[in-house]
């Protein structure tokens, strides 16, 4: 990257560089919106992507991958091997992007964002033994989201291809979703889908569980939450030894006649 980058979006400098770098990029201090840019452009690039290794925050990191969407992806490209994540409390001058050939110190003015880029051999090396040192004494960022192609592999093969594609219109409608007013979080994303097709309490918090998404009772205590609410009810299902499972149907005619990409909508409506 011979030259200095002026952008309006983070997202084409990352993209930029995601690009050219032919082996490592190491991303140093990145902020909340650089660590999530980073997470959508590396998922939607076609190209074969070099290895990521970030150092970050760890407050940053915890919160940005409280949005399932990101961190499902993130997941995504842990499993495929590009990306991985250490958290450090050092104080860093600037937020870098690092590559074998070139230094970039991302700046932000108002609404516009540069890449302030160096390629002094000289300079690129001693960064390079700098950062690397420090990744090699950061500890490992532990994230528990699943990846998504494994929740929409199983959610396919283990609920119904019909529940898969609703729930990736109902991510596809979403910005973000962290179930906290700003979106829904996965666990209810997942009983709706479940309610909207019919599928039992049992199955689904299996399910639900098995992909590391949450455990059994924390399906039952939010399917609880919107059952209290109006958004779900259950029918009992009997079965030939033990109590009766519940199947989950949507509880609102508003949500029964909504289509994938407004039922997160309609839900949120009525959660507000």
């Amino acid at each position: 990257m011979a030259s200095n980058l002026l952008e309006e979006q983070i997202e084409d400098i990352l993209r930029a560089a995601l690009e050219d770098a032919d082996d490592d990029l190491f991303v140093v201090d990145p902020s909340a919106e650089a660590v999530e840019e980073l997470i959508a452009v590396a998922t939607a690039v076609d190209t074969d992507l070099p290895t990521v290794r970030m150092v970050a925050d760890e407050g940053i990191l915890k919160d940005v991958m409280g949005d399932f969407i990101v961190a499902s992806n993130a997941a995504d490209l842990i499993d495929a091997g590009v990306l991985s994540m250490r958290t450090t409390d050092e104080e860093i001058d600037n937020a870098l992007l690092v590559t074998s050939d070139a230094v970039m110190a991302l700046v932000t003015a108002n609404d516009r964002v540069a890449a302030l880029t160096t390629e002094d051999a000289e300079f690129v090396d001693a960064a390079l033994d700098t950062y690397e040192t420090l990744w090699e004494e950061s500890p490992d960022f532990k994230l528990r989201t699943p990846p998504i192609s494994r929740v929409r592999d199983t959610l396919g093969t283990e609920i119904s291809d019909q529940a898969e594609s609703d729930f990736d219109a109902v991510l596809a409608s979403l910005e973000t979703a962290r179930g906290d007013g700003d979106g829904l979080d996965e666990v209810t994303i997942s009983l709706l889908i479940a309610a909207k097709n019919d599928v039992l309490l049992y199955d689904i918090s299996k399910w639900g569980e098995d992909v590391g998404i949450a455990s059994k009772a924390t399906f039952s205590r939010t399917k609880t939450k919107l059952e209290d609410m109006g958004l779900i009810d259950t029918e009992k299902v009997p079965i030939d030894v033990g109590r009766p499972r519940l199947r989950l149907k949507l509880g609102d005619d508003r949500l029964r006649g909504a289509n994938g990409d407004e039922l997160a909508s309609v839900a949120m409506s009525m959660l507000n």
